[in-house]
């Protein structure tokens, strides 16, 4: 978030800043009173600062992902599009047994639970889900207790299963459960945590998958929202949500939950070569099965057909492309497989809801991408 609100003082050269590193203003909110501040950006805000900010006239952008304080901007993450990226990333590894753990009394959590569910029933499955209330702060016996209370409702569970956390924390505290319980992870449970926190998800055997929020952006929005309050400028939302980045995929997610050998292996012919423009029948033909009977299998262990899944990957391939380069869409639909740029405009439209450019508008340019690759 300091990078993305950094590259906005950097590209507009308005500000002089200060860093609350110590937080002392959400927690003293009366030190607010001792320099004539014209803006605050907060990351961890309370009622306290936020009513002290409104007192005294002060521009307030809050980033805390908590609920509205009244008339202060929130900027925070898109956690329904969250939970739908963790549904995703199972469904197309073809689980079909799903898990979540969260926190009940966060509704951060609540919001990304809600999204991993919605995607899931979508594609026609159910979700076994564990809550419990997040006390506001960790101890060692607190995380004790619950890798002991995970551990007995991982018993219960049907496996091979995919299970998603609400926080990296928490699924640190899952893999730590399947060890205590000898389940193996990601052979029996694969697990998906929240935040992309790198050295917690590295620290963890095996690595964590995450879904990555874009935290850059969020900053980025941010310092733009307050630059507009300063300016006099409307509001047209108090409530701005961030799009994550996608999932971060490492060893605690990398199987495929399939035990049909010809099916796994026509997933990983087309993740291989959906973007050099493979057909159906030559997906079929690589793998020595028929195409109506792989048409059947696909619907029966990913929930969709070979093409969509064709159309999947070559999608994911140009959000890939459209925010780490700045390519051409015509140079893009060739390193994609399509023949005809308008064709791939319209496919990405119908899969994804906006026109190619709109997407590469919204996710920021190549200079910012990489300022996020370098802050992870």
């Amino acid at each position: 978030m300091l990078k993305g609100i950094a590259h906005f003082e950097r590209t507009n050269n308005l500000w002089t800043t200060y860093h609350d590193d110590q937080a002392v203003a959400e927690s003293d909110p009366k030190w607010l009173h001792n320099r004539s501040w014209q803006g605050v950006i907060s990351r961890h805000t309370t009622s306290e600062l936020a009513s002290t900010c409104l007192k005294l006239k002060i521009p307030l952008v809050d980033l805390n992902d908590t609920d509205l304080f009244p008339g202060v901007p929130k900027i925070r993450p898109n956690n329904i599009q969250i939970g739908r990226l963790g549904a995703e990333h199972f469904l197309e590894r073809g689980y079909q047994n799903f898990g979540f753990a969260g926190f009940s009394n966060l509704g951060w959590s609540g919001e990304r639970r809600d999204g991993y569910i919605e995607a899931l029933r979508r594609a026609g499955h159910n979700c076994r889900v564990f809550d419990v209330i997040f006390p506001g702060s960790t101890t060692p016996f607190w995380d004790d207790k619950q890798i002991e209370k995970l551990a007995a409702w991982l018993k219960e569970l049907p496996r091979p299963i995919g299970v998603m956390a609400c926080i990296d924390l928490r699924s640190q505290q899952l893999i730590n459960a399947a060890h205590k319980t000898k389940i193996l992870v990601p052979e029996e449970m694969a697990v998906l945590g929240t935040n992309n926190d790198t050295f917690r998800c590295e620290m963890t055997i095996p690595a964590l998958s995450s879904v990555a929020p874009n935290a850059f952006q969020s900053g980025f929005r941010a310092a733009s929202l307050l630059n507009d309050l300063l300016a006099g400028r409307k509001i047209d939302s108090f409530d701005q949500r961030i799009d994550p980045l996608g999932v971060v995929a490492r060893h605690s997610t990398d199987i495929l939950a399939i035990d049909d050998e010809k099916i796994a292996a026509a997933i990983n012919f087309i993740r291989q070569n959906a973007c050099q423009g493979v057909t159906v029948d030559q997906v079929a033909e690589h793998t020595h099965i028929s195409r109506s009977l792989m048409e059947t299998k696909f619907r029966k262990y990913i929930s969709r057909s070979p093409q969509a899944e064709i159309r999947r990957v070559q999608v994911g391939k140009i959000s890939q492309l459209l925010v780490d380069t700045e390519l051409p869409l015509k140079r893009i639909a060739e390193l994609t497989g399509f023949e005809y740029t308008e064709y791939m405009c319209v496919l990405f439209k119908r899969l994804i809801g906006c026109p190619p450019g709109e997407y590469r508008t919204k996710m920021q340019d190549k200079a910012v991408v990489r300022s996020i690759e370098s802050g992870r």
